[in-house]
């Protein structure tokens, strides 16, 4: 039988590659792990134990999946990143550092169980919602 343990990566495709990197770096902290050629287009981040993939709409693995993601046609609806326990104002100010619209904390069912999280948007449209992570993960 299989039993999914987690996320090993999720891949975003973009018409922005150098915004998309830095917001993922330098506003959530997850680090460049491997670069392709820019003519693959294919940028993989450390995020956790799972890995983000940007995909350069106009390199050639982005090319593959048709039209470049829009406002009215986002890669996904959203995705949830567990984070490191940070208190919600702490989290809010280094977030409105950078000039991002921080939505409300509102308490959400997760991998976890009930938490509180927010939603953000990245350089593309996508939502991003952010978790403190849990001492232990609900049975």
């Amino acid at each position: 039988m299989i039993e999914v343990a987690g996320i090993d990566h999720l891949v975003l495709r973009t018409t922005k590659l150098n915004q998309m990197l830095d917001f993922y770096t330098r506003v959530l902290g997850c680090r460049i792990e491997r670069q392709s050629s820019a003519e693959t287009g294919l940028t993989q981040l450390r995020a956790g134990f799972s890995l983000i993939d940007i995909v350069d709409v106009n390199g050639r693995l982005g090319r593959l999946g048709g039209a470049a993601p829009t406002a009215q046609g986002n890669n996904l609806d959203h995705f949830c990143l567990q984070i490191k326990s940070i208190p919600e104002d702490e989290l809010v100010k280094h977030l409105e550092g950078f000039g991002i619209e921080v939505g409300e904390f509102a308490e959400r069912y997760g991998a976890q169980g009930l938490g509180r999280s927010i939603y953000i948007k990245d350089p593309e449209g996508n939502t991003v919602e952010l978790r403190n992570r849990m001492a232990s993960p609900a049975a």
